[in-house]
């Protein structure tokens, strides 16, 4: 029996077993590849990859790389699953312990964002309030966060990274890019820059607190140097030009053989980082948001602009201009409609 049929059986490959047994409860698989390369799956839509001991590790680094927390962010889904396709094929050698979680399978198969509620909003223990008792998503989410911990304990003497991909339905004026989690008194290391521009993610956003989402859990509790990327657009299955991530493909291939950064291409050579100025929130019933919804992100506003207002408070926007990200006015009182960034100047 061959690596593939041990780990998907009678699937062909990583994906199809992920969709065919999204609901199910499979025992743990384990394999070995021909290289020493020893691959678990141990739940459904995660393979824990460990080299063997006589590979080197030249970064002295482990990896944790999901996509499919919402289910129809298929691009970043196909790239892992055709990085997987080369290890077990042999076609190079991998070189640094390696967690792959395709997030949500459910969801995945029905091809929407989420079955029940939005699963990037359950991690950092969110999963276990009230509301989401019960709910599949919830106890994936607590799954996955157990999963990482212990391959962080596993792999406690390596500098530990998460990349969380995902495509957007939402249009940006930029593209690709990334999320840095909020942790206190932290700044982005350089070879992280480094790394999301070799993957041809030219911004970077600096989030301003905790959140729930998977790459804050992974940083916050884990001490992951984390990223939520973004790389595209929304679209099916069977349906992505993937020429189109080949960036974050090439970037991660590198990084799992262990081979040294190359140089930057022309018109990567620097990273806008962003900052958030305000964040917006409804207020209640006269609470008024004067951005359309059809604005995308990153779209820029001019001093003096009226953002929103409710009865005591009208936002204006400062003395240089700012720009909106994830706008939203269908959100519950008390929650985030959007939020206000601006270039950190250098």
């Amino acid at each position: 029996m061959t690596s593939v049929d041990t780990l998907f059986p009678s699937a062909g490959d990583w994906l199809t077993h992920t969709l065919s047994c999204a609901s199910s409860e499979l025992p743990p698989a384990l394999t070995r590849l021909p290289d020493g390369t020893d691959i678990v799956r141990p739940a459904v839509g995660v393979l824990e990859l460990t080299p063997a001991a006589t590979h080197t590790n030249p970064n002295h680094e482990a990896l944790i790389v999901s996509a499919g927390v919402h289910g129809n962010e298929t691009a970043p889904i196909e790239v892992l699953n055709q990085l997987v396709n080369e290890i077990l094929s042999g076609e190079w050698t991998l070189t640094c312990p390696l967690l792959l979680i395709l997030g949500n399978p459910p969801a995945m198969v029905a091809g929407e964002r989420f079955i029940d509620v939005n699963m990037n909003r359950l991690f950092a223990g969110a999963h276990g309030r009230d509301e989401y008792r019960g709910l599949p998503e919830a106890s994936r989410a607590a799954e996955l966060e157990q999963l990482c911990r212990e391959f962080a304990r596993k792999h406690s003497g390596l500098a530990l990274s998460h990349y969380d991909l995902h495509t957007a339905i939402r249009p940006s004026l930029r593209e690709k890019f990334a999320l840095y989690p909020f942790v206190e008194g932290r700044e982005v290391p350089g070879e992280q820059c480094r790394f999301l521009l070799e993957a041809e993610v030219g911004t970077l956003l600096l989030q301003h607190k905790a959140g729930t989402t998977f790459s804050s859990f992974t940083s916050s509790e884990l001490g992951a140097e984390s990223f939520t990327v973004e790389l595209g657009k929304v679209r099916p299955f069977g349906q992505n030009d993937l020429s189109r991530f080949a960036g974050i493909r090439d970037a991660l291939r590198r990084r799992f053989r262990g081979e040294p950064a190359p140089g930057l291409s022309a018109g990567y050579e620097r990273l806008t980082i962003f900052e958030v100025v305000h964040e917006i929130l409804n207020t209640g019933d006269d609470f008024r948001f004067h951005i359309p919804d059809d604005v995308a992100n990153f779209t820029e506003y001019e001093p003096g602009t009226v953002i929103w207002e409710d009865g005591e408070t009208c936002y204006r926007v400062g003395e240089v201009p700012e720009a909106i990200v994830f706008p939203n006015r269908e959100v519950p009182v008390g929650q985030r409609v959007g939020l206000m960034i601006r270039a950190r100047q250098r």
